[in-house]
């Protein structure tokens, strides 16, 4: 499909006027969020069925008295929160079963008119989204910062050939952003991480990327095979996505690739990019387009410089499925100091609890690394209410809330991803359960390998 140019159109001026607000100071920065967040609650108050009936009618009420909307709250109430009478749930979940199913092209909007994505399902339920071409144009203009706050070039003489080991399934938001960017300025290579590295390697050798965007558990492997000499590519940066990059994994990838390679990316489907790092290696939030906050377990505030259980996230630019004080069982602290290279925003010190272990189990040749995409592709359709995967000796675990369909199918189908794979067999044990344990964190770890 040829590129869409009235949304690349969109997302350059988009991005133009992003531009700007990065050499605003801090209270003008601090003053435009307070004007888009007024403007996103009027119009979630009188567009949305749901907000009309939760929020106050007062204007300038603050941000902090506002209740919480948690993922099972925004799929139970999905039709009462949206704001375009032209969508149902029900019709979204039909349109990306439908992709999945067909392998549509993603970056078509569907009925002319909306992007969709769900989420993968990392804290044990999928929630999906739909996005009109305004919402979109600012989720594209988001994921162009990452790499213009790496100094990566892009344009007609220099185009940003991009290789990104993810997932291939049509419904996840990286590939949706991807086929809708597929331009001669960004040619763009999508490589599936559940495929082994060592079969990775020609395709990106050929392809010779500039920019490199992985699944942060795959950067360590890829940075090994530079290094072992099966991979020979020099990218100007490596974008860690999704995941959190590991100490090893950074480390081996700045030994392949050079000191300054990594770029650190926070996002979620739910938000598109909430932060990444500058020139100087700051991790700074994206300020103006997600308002971020910091809670803890009773979803108080939590001070720069301490670890918050969970984060609240308003994004300023929703409005067909407005997202105000959304839920992210992600574990976040920010830092208290200023970064000296001059941007206005607010610096992010980590995230944690965002890391899936990726389970080694035996195989016929050698051992094999179960990349977590797996578990995804074979139990989120069978247990859209929640999932998880422990490794036990001489057996895996999958614990069910709510299971559609028998426990037997579920075995019989990580039984068929594992030996795709090559994967001696492997007992599986699959429970049903009420609800899944959370962690001090407030996370759910949904592959829990055993202990090294």
């Amino acid at each position: 499909m040829s590129p869409d140019g009235l949304l690349i159109a969109g997302t350059l001026l988009a991005r133009r006027r992003m531009h700007q607000r990065d050499r605003w100071s801090r209270d003008r920065m601090l003053e435009f969020q307070g004007v888009e967040l007024d403007r996103l609650l009027a119009y979630a108050r009188t567009s949305s069925p749901y907000y009309q009936q939760v929020l106050p009618g007062a204007a300038h009420v603050p941000l902090t008295d506002l209740p919480v909307l948690t993922k099972s709250m925004l799929m139970d109430q999905w039709d009462r929160i949206c704001t375009s009478p032209a969508l149902r749930l029900a019709q979204v979940e039909g349109r990306l079963s439908e992709m999945e199913r067909t392998g549509a092209d993603p970056g078509h909007p569907w009925r002319g008119r909306w992007w969709l994505a769900g989420t993968g399902g990392t804290t044990g339920r999928r929630a999906v989204f739909a996005w009109d071409r305004r919402e979109w144009t600012q989720i594209l203009t988001s994921y162009a910062r990452v790499n213009d706050w790496a100094g990566v070039a892009v344009g007609l003489r220099h185009p940003l050939r991009t290789a990104v080991v993810s997932s291939l399934n049509p419904t996840h938001q990286s590939a949706v952003v991807g086929a809708s960017l597929r331009s001669r300025l960004v040619p763009a290579l999508r490589l599936d991480a559940r495929t082994p590295v060592a079969d990775l390697t020609g395709e990106l050798d050929r392809f010779e990327p500039r920019l490199l965007v992985a699944y942060a558990s795959m950067i360590g492997p890829l940075a090994q095979a530079q290094l072992t000499g099966q991979l020979h590519i020099r990218p100007e940066k490596v974008v860690a996505a999704s995941e959190v990059l590991t100490p090893a994994s950074r480390s081996a990838a700045q030994a392949a690739w050079g000191p300054s390679v990594i770029v650190d990316s926070y996002a979620a489907t739910e938000t598109a990019s909430i932060a990444s790092t500058c020139s100087q290696g700051g991790w700074h939030l994206y300020e103006d387009f997600v308002i971020v906050e910091p809670v803890d377990e009773d979803y108080q505030p939590v001070p720069a410089g301490a670890t918050a259980d969970r984060v609240l996230v308003s994004v300023l630019f929703s409005r067909t499925l407005p997202l105000i004080r959304y839920e992210l069982t992600d574990s976040i602290r920010l830092s208290p100091e200023r970064c000296t290279c001059g941007l206005p925003f607010a610096l992010l010190e980590a995230v944690e609890g965002r890391t899936e272990d990726t389970i080694t189990l035996p195989g016929r040749h050698s051992s094999v690394r179960v990349h977590p995409n797996v578990f995804h592709n074979a139990l989120e359709a069978l247990a859209p209410n929640g999932w998880q995967v422990e490794q036990q000796p001489n057996k895996l675990v999958v614990r069910l809330v709510a299971p559609a369909g028998g426990t037997e199918l579920v075995r019989r189908r990580v039984q068929e991803a594992l030996a795709d794979l090559t994967i001696d067999p492997v007992a599986v044990d699959v429970v049903s359960v009420t609800a899944l344990e959370r962690t001090r964190l407030g996370k759910v770890p949904l592959v829990k390998a055993l202990p090294a």
